[in-house]
Parts: structure tokens; C-alpha cells; sequence
């Protein structure tokens, strides 16, 4: 079998629900070992977007909301969706200003990722971003935001003792956290 061969045979396909944000299907399907099934699809109408902004006192944001969907509040890397038309770099700056009021002259990817690759086609690009500068934040009507400017390395610490919980956050920052240490 080649990485580009795909075992899985599908039968139908049906819309069972669609927003604005996702599509989710149902998926009557042969799986690779030749017995029936099925399988529910999530596909994302937007790509994911995570930012860590670093200033140059080495410090970063945490953004601090309520998430509905977990029902609990977290504290995350700033990061939201991007339209699929729009650049991944775009939309990292657009969530960057939004969400920290920072303007970012620097823009690096980190890194991109899968979210949930058994059940979405979610995906995410992570970026680092400097050179920062102060502007107005425009959160969405739906985000009550709070701002915590701490040491990059402390909010690294809070990824690994388990204070953050976000999977783009976390992500991003172990990767930076294991590109500091090499």
C-alpha cells in the first residue's frame, strides 16, 4: 500500500447537518478490511489559526475566555478560524489584532497540524509572531476576552503542568518550546 492509496470505499454520502462553520455526513462505507460500516465526517468551512506573539522581552499573550462547547474557561495562544479563501498569514494577523490589539511586522509558520484527522478534515497553521506593535483589539460579539502578557517560558510551563488544555495551544507551544531547546 502507498502512502496515496485509500483503502476505504464509500457508498453514499449524506448531509445530516450544515452551518455556517461546518458540514457534518454521514458515510456508508466498505473499510479496509472489506466489512460494511459507517463513518461520520466533520468538515470545516474555515481552516484553524493559532499565534504566538513574542515581544522583545520575550514575553507572550495568553487570551482568557469561556469556551461553550467544553463548558469551562481556558487560557490559549490567540488563535481562531480563517476563511478558506483568505491567506493562512492573513487571517494569523487578522486573529492577532482582533483578539491582543497587536500588529505584528514579523510573521513566521510555526508549524501546521491536523486537529482531529479521524473524524475532521480540520486543519491548522501555527505561527510565531514579533516585531509587535500596540493597535486597538476588535474582539467577535461572541468572545469576552481577557489579556495575560507573562515570560514565553512561563506560559510554556503552564502547557506542561496542564494549565492550558487547548490542543492548538498546546501544540504551539511545545514546538517552540522544543526549537528553543535544540
Amino acid at each position: 500500500m502507498t502512502e496515496e492509496h485509500n483503502p476505504w470505499t464509500t457508498r453514499s454520502c449524506d448531509v445530516v447537518y450544515d452551518n455556517p462553520w461546518i458540514e457534518v455526513s454521514h458515510h456508508e462505507v466498505t473499510t479496509p478490511t472489506g466489512s460494511d460500516g459507517v463513518y461520520g465526517v466533520v468538515r470545516f468551512k474555515n481552516f484553524a489559526i493559532a499565534v504566538v506573539p513574542i515581544d522583545e522581552y520575550d514575553h507572550t499573550w495568553l487570551v482568557g475566555q469561556y469556551r461553550y462547547a467544553t463548558d469551562h474557561y481556558t487560557w490559549e495562544v490567540p488563535e481562531g478560524g480563517g476563511p478558506l479563501d483568505e491567506s493562512p498569514a492573513e487571517a494569523a494577523r487578522r486573529e492577532l489584532r482582533e483578539e491582543c490589539g497587536l500588529l505584528a511586522q514579523n510573521l513566521e509558520l510555526l508549524m501546521t497540524a491536523e486537529l482531529s484527522n479521524s473524524v475532521t478534515d480540520e486543519r491548522a497553521h501555527i505561527y510565531v509572531a514579533t516585531e509587535l506593535t500596540a493597535v486597538n483589539s476588535d474582539p467577535d460579539d461572541t468572545e469576552v476576552l481577557e489579556l495575560r502578557r507573562l515570560p514565553v517560558d512561563d506560559a510554556i510551563a503552564m502547557a506542561m503542568n496542564g494549565e492550558i488544555t487547548d490542543a492548538l495551544s498546546l501544540i504551539a507551544l511545545l514546538r517552540l518550546a522544543a526549537e528553543r531547546r535544540t
